[in-house]
């Protein structure tokens, strides 16, 4: 199976990537940061917004099993990308709402799927559409944090929408 990557920040990771590993044809999940200008960050230098990065999550999915669109349609449907630079709770630009694509067709579906979200908003959507650069993988302890301890969903519903 050759699978492809999708990276995304819609808040604390710890929910988002607990919601995407219910998503049939979701290979594989991992936490981290990207998007600033600080090598090898740690969590504790995210979090004091001086790095750039945003918490996000990183994405092995079988384009077989579930499309890209099929993902940007669920990060849509799971967090407020009205929100700029915060999410539930938590708030700095580590929270930012953001779609970081990997190749020029992801860029136009990503487009696609705001522009076509934005009528169920109040509010203009602020995600951010970005080029991927590098992701750090966030420290072990932050992989997998809702399924072993049953907390941190935040902002994040329970389940995706079918």
């Amino acid at each position: 199976m050759k699978t492809q990557t999708a990276i995304f920040a819609a808040g604390c990771f710890w929910g988002v990537q607990a919601y995407f590993d219910q998503v049939p044809g979701v290979t594989e999940t991992e936490v981290g940061y990207t998007g600033g200008h600080t090598e090898n960050p740690t969590y504790e230098e995210v979090c004091s917004h001086t790095t750039g990065h945003a918490e996000a999550i990183k994405i092995a999915f079988d384009p077989k099993a579930v499309s890209y669109e099929t993902l940007v349609k669920q990060f849509f449907r799971m967090h407020d990308p009205t929100q700029l630079n915060r999410q539930g709770p938590d708030v700095g630009d580590s929270y930012r709402t953001a779609i970081f694509y990997m190749n020029e067709v992801q860029k136009e579906v990503a487009e696609r799927v705001k522009k076509e979200a934005q009528p169920r908003f109040h509010k203009p959507i602020v995600t951010e559409i970005t080029k991927a650069d590098t992701f750090y993988r966030a420290e072990e302890y932050h992989q997998k944090f809702t399924e072993k301890t049953g907390r941190g969903m935040c902002h994040v519903p329970y389940a995706p929408v079918s």
